[in-house]
């Protein structure tokens, strides 16, 4: 099977969320070579990590009001793993590589269209992913970055950068 790498197409700006990108591209990558015998043990591994990514972003649209069908993409993608294992126990492998070869195009799509959203939101209401609040005002005043995302507790966007080359939520 092919092997996903990471690329700038997967920098989205919030740290927390690209380290999990890059945790979901690991634990895929052990998933998709792992020799039959070991198939059942990494896809376990995948949804435990699929399960925990997801979590995280559920728990942060619920604190920033995003609105959307992100939460149920991710309830979607949980039912589709959780009966691909169940067959691939029962000895069916064939959905178990059919999945393998499908999750990097369905990453590609989700990373740059629903993740992108939520990243530009949470930069743009000044939502903190590792404290998982929101940032006081000025918080990144003495970072000197132009168009710093952070933002009033009020939840206004930050000003400053060009928002047109990011997406709306």
């Amino acid at each position: 099977m092919k092997l996903m790498q990471w690329s700038e197409q997967y920098e989205l700006g919030v740290a927390r969320m690209d380290d999990t990108h890059r945790e979901f591209l690991a634990v895929y990558n052990a998933l998709a070579s792992a020799p039959a015998e070991d198939f059942v043990a990494r896809l376990d591994d995948f949804i435990a990590h699929t399960e925990t990514h997801f979590e995280q972003e559920n728990r942060w649209m619920e604190k920033v009001d995003f609105p959307g069908c992100h939460r149920a993409e991710h309830d979607r993608v949980l039912v589709v793993l959780r009966d691909v294992r169940a067959r691939a126990v029962a000895g069916d492998s064939f959905l178990g590589r059919r999945l393998v070869e499908e999750l990097p195009g369905w990453f590609d799509n989700h990373a740059a269209s629903m993740d992108a959203a939520l990243a530009y939101h949470l930069q743009a209401v000044g939502f903190d992913t590792d404290s998982e609040q929101f940032r006081e005002p000025g918080a990144c005043a003495d970072k000197g970055a132009a168009g710093c995302a952070c933002a009033t507790l009020s939840r206004e966007p930050a000003q400053g950068g060009d928002s047109s080359q990011r997406p709306s939520p």
